[in-house]
């Protein structure tokens, strides 16, 4: 089988982010694979082991991403691909979605794997953006799946509730939390990862210009919530608390 996994390298979730002047400031900052798309590595070197064939990973972002494709070289994954986007401004997930869907126009594909979403943006734009571009189906939100004679059958996670798809190959499937436990790299994996292909691709190789890849939004701001303000304790009779309560809804928290 032919698979292939998209993700991301997205800030470590336990990072205190700050912003200034309207940027967020990664200086030291730790990062790490998308917590969402690691589900969908051990999930695709799982279907190899299973079913034989390559896995191969690929991301859209700056050299500094060749940490986390190693760390899912290291995972289990046979290749990895980094391409490169400085060149394009204000990339959004149009511009992510474009530059994949241009590396994988001539490829052949049976499964794309992704997270559901990116602990960052959060948006679960880039699977669905790209299975449109390619021209096959897609499922999200998956908490098991099973491929044989050509087909994937998937059980969704819709709100609580089990939905059971089946669906030809080729699929991109986007990972949720449930899927399976992913592994830690071991030690020799992480020896392995160093001699595995890391391929390196910038826009001129994908044929598409900076313009081609043009973020369709704009970032008009950044900021963060306001600090909680310290929390009130009622005193008093039952129903002069109720009184109070509902007065502090409607002029204080504005809610009712």
């Amino acid at each position: 089988m032919n698979i292939y996994v998209i993700m991301k390298r997205t800030f470590d979730t336990e990072e205190k982010i700050q912003i200034e002047n309207g940027e967020i400031v990664d200086d030291g900052a730790e990062y790490i694979i998308n917590p969402y798309d690691e589900y969908a590595v051990e999930e695709a070197i799982q279907l190899r082991d299973e079913h034989g064939g390559e896995v191969t990973v690929v991301t859209v972002g700056d050299e500094e991403a060749e940490k986390e494709l190693r760390t899912a070289l290291a995972m289990g994954a046979d290749k990895a691909v980094l391409i490169e986007d400085e060149d394009v401004e204000e990339g959004d997930q149009y511009s992510t979605q474009t530059i994949l869907g241009a590396y994988f126009e001539d490829k052949e594909v049976d499964i794309i794997l992704g997270g559901n979403v990116a602990v960052d943006g959060g948006s679960g734009q880039v699977g669905p953006r790209l299975a449109e571009q390619l021209g096959i189906s897609h499922v999200t939100s998956v908490v098991k799946l099973e491929i044989q004679d050509g087909k994937a059958t998937v059980e969704k996670d819709v709100e609580g509730d089990m939905e059971v798809i089946e669906v030809d190959l080729p699929v991109l499937i986007t990972a949720q939390q449930g899927l399976n436990e992913p592994r830690y790299p071991s030690l020799p994996g992480i020896m392995k990862a160093k001699k595995k292909p890391l391929e390196t691709l910038d826009l001129d190789d994908l044929d598409l210009d900076e313009e081609d890849a043009e973020g369709k939004t704009k970032t008009v701001e950044r900021y963060l919530p306001p600090a909680k303000e310290a929390g009130k304790i009622l005193d008093g009779e039952l129903d002069d608390q109720v009184n109070e309560l509902v007065s502090l809804l409607k002029t204080e928290a504005k809610v009712i």
